[in-house]
């Protein structure tokens, strides 16, 4: 319960002073309009007929929530060094994993706007008509994805922390990422040698179980379990990069990168 009460405090406090920074709050409201209406008119230009139109409204929500995270989780323990205060995270009694955590996890909450604001764009400005199958599904699967993104963040964030340019490295993963996962152009369609990897990441599942319960005729559980299962793996590595970090950080005295 201790450590539940710290990633939900942390959490809290994470979410509410990134939705008072203007550039996670200009990235949060500009990013998911700008993809929906170049997938929109992208699709439109094809004559895609309502299933395909509503899963490029899909797709462009869950792009939102990954790019709302993958720069941003990337450079924000560069941002704690900038401002003194990654050494006091490291020292501190809790380990530093937990820390991290919450802070990825709210960069995916934020991002999970888009899903609602990408809806409503595709709705009211393009007229696609929203229909859900299977609503509850549908809410738990967005869910279980923003969770996911977030823990694949925190391994992002703790595998770049001894990068000087991190957040170059959060903005060369975006747009490969979400290519990769099958959000806007179909897995199946992709090279063999790709899918591999598609399958290693977990927004590929998390989107097909958003799909699922959106167009029926799917099972969205198998895929929100191996959602569910690859988070727990990025916690996992993660959680053994961020011990291994900080201990050679103590030895080698490089946490400063000074």
């Amino acid at each position: 319960m201790r450590i539940v009460r710290l990633i939900g405090i942390t959490w809290w406090l994470q979410l509410k002073m990134r939705s008072r920074s203007a550039f996670d709050g200009l990235l949060s409201l500009l990013w998911p309009l700008f993809f929906a209406t170049t997938i929109f008119l992208m699709f439109r230009q094809g004559n895609a007929a309502g299933p395909a139109m509503l899963s490029a409204a899909v797709g462009a929500a869950v792009m939102g929530i990954w790019s709302a995270t993958s720069t941003t989780a990337a450079f924000a323990l560069q941002m704690e060094r900038r401002q003194g205060t990654l050494e006091l995270l490291v020292a501190a009694p809790t380990s530093f994993a937990l820390l991290i955590v919450p802070l990825t996890l709210s960069m995916a909450t934020i991002g999970a706007y888009s899903m609602i604001a990408t809806l409503l764009w595709g709705r009211f400005v393009f007229g696609i008509h929203i229909t859900v199958d299977d609503p509850a599904m549908f809410v738990v699967s967005v869910a279980v994805t923003v969770i996911a993104i977030g823990m694949l963040g925190f391994l992002i964030a703790i595998a770049s922390v001894r990068y000087r340019t991190a957040w170059a490295l959060g903005s060369a993963l975006e747009m490969p990422v979400w290519l990769i996962c099958g959000l806007v152009v179909a897995v199946s369609s992709l090279p063999a040698w790709v899918r591999p990897i598609s399958w290693m990441l977990a927004p590929t599942w998390g989107m097909a179980a958003i799909r699922d319960s959106a167009q029926g005729g799917g099972n969205p559980l198998a895929g929100l379990a191996m959602c569910l299962g690859l988070a727990a793996v990025y916690g996992l590595i993660g959680w053994f990069l961020a011990r291994w970090m900080v201990h050679s950080a103590r030895v080698n005295a490089t946490l400063a990168l000074s």
